[in-house]
């Protein structure tokens, strides 16, 4: 299955749902307010996406092939980093305006390519800044459940950097199982969080977004950017490069057969590959 504008479906992103990306990001100070259950739960929802908002939430942000970058990274002012993550395709069950249950059904590689602004004060206002700003593979996967033993737990995430011809790793390869929050408990997290989590800090809040989308009966869920290795904190996307984030499964292939697919672009029907050119305007 495709995603695309006419797919009617609000884009939603868990922060810090694997232990130390948002420290790596610089990120994590902006979440010192924020108050948590427990240490390892995530910090907040962030829309990316919201189809009838006014603003740049409004624009379809997804691409299977390209990012454009912003013209303040073109010239350095900003910086752009690849974000690593498996991303979920749900359908939503409403009580009325409140979401009561969350149905993942597909899942495939995401990039929540974002632009480093240390004095933002939402976490969207470094996610989406027009067309073809996000990616989400073309090769979603189907998923009959998200509970233990489901397919996704077989899954690992690789992330890479194709630059002048040569492949650096940029994310560390990271088992979908090793999400800080995974199957019901994420799911019933995000569930408060749609129902509950207001506009403070660097939070918005969902209900008004949702209500905004006018109730959508499907969400886009990124759940989370793995870590990255010393080459991706510190290499910023530059005109030329091609983005590579790929969902593969461990038991049949080895890092070093996702390298090698990569450089044939040739992938299994059981890898959501997505691999994405750097471009300008």
């Amino acid at each position: 299955m495709q995603v695309t504008a006419e797919s009617k479906f609000i884009g939603l992103g868990v922060a810090g749902n694997f232990a130390g990306h948002l420290e790596q990001a610089g990120e994590a100070s902006d979440f010192v307010a924020v108050v948590v259950r427990d240490t390892t739960a995530p910090k907040a929802l962030f829309p990316f996406y919201v189809p009838g908002h006014p603003g740049q939430l409004g624009v379809f942000p997804l691409s299977e092939k390209a990012i454009l970058l912003p013209e303040a990274a073109v010239s350095g002012d900003e910086k752009v980093q690849i974000e690593p993550e498996v991303a979920l395709w749900c359908e939503l069950e409403y009580a009325g305006t409140q979401v009561v249950a969350i149905h993942p059904r597909a899942f495939g590689a995401y990039n929540d390519c974002s632009i480093r602004r240390p004095n933002a004060k939402k976490i969207s206002e470094k996610k989406n800044w027009g067309e073809e700003s996000k990616g989400l593979a073309a090769n979603l996967l189907p998923l009959t459940g998200f509970t233990a033993g489901c397919e996704l737990d077989d899954y690992r995430i690789a992330c890479y950097l194709e630059r002048n011809g040569e492949l650096h790793v940029y994310g560390v390869d990271s088992a979908a199982v090793d999400y800080s929050y995974f199957h019901r408990q994420l799911l019933d997290w995000a569930i408060d969080k749609f129902n509950h989590q207001q506009d403070e800090g660097p939070a918005e809040h969902i209900q008004g977004l949702l209500a905004q989308a006018g109730h959508p009966s499907h969400a886009l869920i990124s759940i989370g950017a793995t870590r990255y290795t010393p080459f991706g904190e510190t290499h910023f996307l530059k005109p030329g490069d091609t983005s590579c984030v790929l969902v593969y499964p461990a038991s049949r292939y080895s890092e070093s057969d996702i390298r090698e697919a990569i450089r044939t672009r040739q992938f299994g029907p059981d890898v959501s590959a997505l691999l994405q050119a750097v471009k300008t305007r």
